[in-house]
Parts: C-alpha cells; structure tokens; sequence
C-alpha cells in the first residue's frame, strides 16, 4: 500500500496494491498493521458503513464531536465519488481548509479522514456504492455539520450546485464559523 499524505495533517490518501490478470483482480484493503505503519497512528476501527447514491447526491458535511468523534477510512466499492474532509480543529494552522480525492471503484483509492474533520461525498457517476469504518461508534447527540457551500471554505464540487441532490438536515447545516461554537 501507498500511503501519500495531503496538506491536511493526518490525512491521507491510499493507493492498495492491485493485482490484476485475466480472471479480475486481487486486493488487500485493509491491514490493521500495515495501515497503523502507513498513517504513523493506532487506529481501531469498529464500525463499518455502507450507503449507495445516485448522480449528484451530496452527503455531508458531517462530524462527531468529543468523545465521539470519529476517523474515517473511506473507499468506492462501485461507481465514483469527489471525497471531501475540511479541517475543523480549532487551533490547527490549516482550519477551514480542505481536501477532496477522487474515490472510484476502478482507481480503488481509498481517504483517511482522521477525528477533528468534517466528511462529505458527491456522487459523480450514475450510481456509487460507498463503504467506510469509523473507529467510533455514531452518537446522535455529538453529530454535527458544516453547509456544504460555505464560502470560507469555497469547495469546488466539480459538479453544478443547483443539480444537487441534498438531504433537508444538509441544506441548513450552519457555517464553519458558526459550527465552531459546538468545539
């Protein structure tokens, strides 16, 4: 595995060796040491999450608070997504930046999204079926969001705004600045 950090401090894009030949291919996709090495932190995941979305569904941008807050490891079993973390921690240098990484179960890419970052996707293709292990479990009352347009942050979506197709709870997340009250 290939462990490429970003500009964000502790996440990471990570490229599986594939093997490939006549009969499809083969792939390890997770190995608790192997993945502890490459991101230089222990990680025990206990949860893993499935969803599957249509063209121009955007999810997020969602996070957990204190002692719930979670990391991520997130990949596309099939179809393509833009994978988003924007960095929520309140005295990191790079708060309110952002990453995104094309995630496609034909590149098999995969993002860790460590605790302290806010985590969306959008679908790209026709349909995606999108997996992820928390090392948390999910508690609804540390769940919070951040408005996928927020103009501090300026995601570029590379995807036409007004052809979103966004959950009610999403379309009135407050701002970075105003979600930063919750930390």
């Amino acid at each position: 595995m290939n462990f490429i950090p970003t500009k964000l401090e502790g996440c990471f894009v990570i490229e599986p060796k594939v093997i490939q030949d006549e009969r499809g291919y083969f792939m390890e996709s997770f190995n608790e040491n192997t993945f502890q090495n490459g991101i230089g932190q222990k990680i025990h995941f206990v949860q893993d999450n499935q969803s599957f979305s249509s063209k121009g569904v955007l999810r997020g941008l969602h996070y957990q608070t204190g002692e719930h807050a979670q990391a991520k490891l997130v990949r596309v079993l099939q179809g393509e997504v833009l994978d988003v973390a924007v960095d929520i921690r309140p005295n990191s240098p790079t708060f309110g930046q952002y990453e995104s990484v094309v995630l496609s179960g034909e590149n098999q890419k995969q993002f860790f999204v460590p605790r302290g970052f806010a985590h969306g996707f959008l679908v790209l293709s026709d349909t995606a079926t999108f997996f992820y292990k928390c090392d948390n479990f999910y508690n609804k009352e540390s769940e919070g969001g951040i408005i996928y347009n927020d103009k501090s942050i300026n995601i570029d979506w590379e995807f036409p705004l007004e052809k979103l197709i966004i959950s009610e709870k999403d379309k009135v997340q407050p701002t970075i600045v105003n979600a930063k009250k919750a930390w």
